[in-house]
């Protein structure tokens, strides 16, 4: 590969700067306050809630909180004061830039990126994990992985972060889409949309009332910000939809007194997005409830100065296209795979297991919680492009590759983000009533200054990390919904 002639850094601020910023603002605007906050009696807890919560009409996933209770108080916006001090955590460590390595480009998709990234400015992390991820979804649903009863497919989010234009996230999808197109034009042709995605579009696309039985679509989103911000509506389905898709199955959406189902769906993201539009646009609701970490966060940059462009033969691309056929038509002629790991392979899982499978009580942590279906996934990805049911130990280091470069990356947008202080305080509050609490005295707590929204994601995300649990307490009346401190050392960690 030829050496980069000029790397360019960003210059935009990160997520962590920004939110480190905000935190010093609202540190002295709650200390502008406290001064009449003092001379305010405190309210008395409220009555209790028991307004029960209601199923989401599209399945959330169980980790996800249910639609919120309902409380008479203001609203207010996910931009307001905090009714109490912010403590300055000074300023926020800088991670390290990742770094891709030798062992990601294994097989054909090491081949793949060997052959291309010679020939263009994109950064070879960027033709990698969108390799993987289309290759995913061209082979369909029937080819999969399991975790107990849990079922995996080879379906990928893949979102890549980097300078606008200067990054060459387009061009990199551009350098795939020419492979892919060699390979199999009609998927290229039928199965790939960049339109912008909506939760009904996407259904119709799927929707088991057309004639054909093909149930993959590769969602392509190269103007993500977009997206986010629809993801960030309350009442919006295309963000639990998403979440639903990626786990894999059957979709549904209401579109007025019609009802669209997609049996089977296998959905794949690749999506483009600045540094600065992300730290914009991806909400603390979309972090806590399960989409951040259905997504492999992949941090790109140029990666060499080409004036004159690439120059790449035609024949080589040929030559790449025969290979990546004759895998496909390897996977294609297989009725389904279940894949399975080898004897080595089980052993470095176990090996490598307890790191991918620890926590953390952080924006870092809840982004990243998903690292062993990750890696599972990636792995029958490689397997798959070896024409292989069994994963072996070279497939299961090329996605721990892989995983360790998105979790880099991921590491720069969201570390050193601190739990919402609304969680923390409201952990404080359920450890010093180990009894419990009420929806409407946890919103006693802050004076009814903060709304129900913050509260139900303070409470997400506390679940999130295991620090809090509910329960049904009956009563004479109408049962209520009591939240407790959960005894761990989640909950340690929250400094509580």
């Amino acid at each position: 590969m030829t050496p980069a002639n000029n790397i360019l850094n960003s210059s935009v601020p990160t997520l962590a700067a920004i939110q480190h910023r905000r935190r010093e603002l609202l540190a002295y605007q709650a200390g502008q306050r406290l001064v009449q906050a003092t001379a305010t009696p405190q309210e008395p807890l409220a009555a209790e809630d028991s307004c029960l919560q209601q199923e989401d009409r599209l399945g959330q996933n169980s980790e996800a909180l249910e639609a919120p209770e309902l409380l008479e108080e203001p609203q207010e916006s996910e931009d307001s004061e905090e009714p109490y001090p912010v403590e300055n955590l000074g300023p926020p460590p800088t991670a390290p830039a990742p770094t891709l390595a030798d062992s990601a480009l294994h097989g054909l998709a090491g081949l793949a990126v060997r052959s291309l990234a010679p020939h263009t400015e994109a950064d070879p992390a960027a033709i990698l994990l969108q390799f993987l991820a289309a290759f995913g979804n061209l082979v369909g649903p029937a080819h999969h992985c399991t975790v107990g009863p849990t079922r995996h497919g080879l379906n990928l989010f893949v979102v890549l972060v980097g300078e606008s234009s200067k990054a060459r996230k387009g061009t990199s999808w551009r350098q795939i889409a020419s492979l892919f197109n060699e390979a199999d034009p009609d998927w290229v042709a039928c199965r790939v949309t960049t339109a912008r995605p909506t939760a009904y579009a996407i259904i119709h696309a799927l929707r088991d009332q057309q004639p054909a039985t093909d149930r993959r679509l590769f969602l392509l989103a190269e103007e993500f910000a977009s997206v986010l911000h629809m993801l960030g509506q309350r009442t919006g389905q295309l963000s639990p939809l998403l979440r639903c898709a990626w786990d894999g199955g059957d979709l549904s959406v209401q579109n007025g007194s019609h009802l669209l189902h997609a049996t089977g769906a296998h959905l794949s993201l690749v999506a483009h997005i600045t540094e600065s539009e992300l730290a914009h646009h991806l909400s603390r609701t979309e972090v806590h409830n399960g989409f951040a970490n259905r997504c492999l966060w992949t941090r790109v940059r140029r990666s060499q100065s080409l004036p004159e462009g690439g120059t790449l033969l035609p024949d080589q691309l040929s030559s790449l296209a025969r290979e990546l056929r004759r895998t496909l038509n390897w996977a294609q002629s297989q009725t389904g795979i279940l894949f399975r790991r080898t004897p080595a392979a089980r052993e470095l899982w176990q090996d490598r297991y307890p790191a991918l499978s620890q926590g953390r009580p952080d924006v870092y942590g809840a982004a990243t919680s998903r690292a062993e279906a990750q890696v599972l996934r990636l792995s029958a990805i490689y397997a798959a492009l070896d024409c292989s049911a069994l994963v072996e130990a070279p497939h299961l280091h090329a996605a721990m590759a892989v995983w360790d470069y998105c979790q880099a990356s991921a590491r720069l947008f969201f570390d050193a983000a601190p739990i919402d202080p609304t969680a923390r305080r409201i952990s404080e509050a359920l450890n010093a009533n180990p009894e419990g609490l009420t929806k409407g005295q946890i919103s006693a707590l802050f004076h009814r200054h903060v709304s129900r929204e913050r509260i139900d994601l303070a409470l997400q995300q506390l679940t999130s990390l295991g620090a809090v649990t509910r329960h049904i307490e009956a009563g004479r009346g109408r049962p209520s919904t009591l939240w407790a401190a959960v005894e761990d050392t989640k909950a340690a960690a929250l400094g509580t």
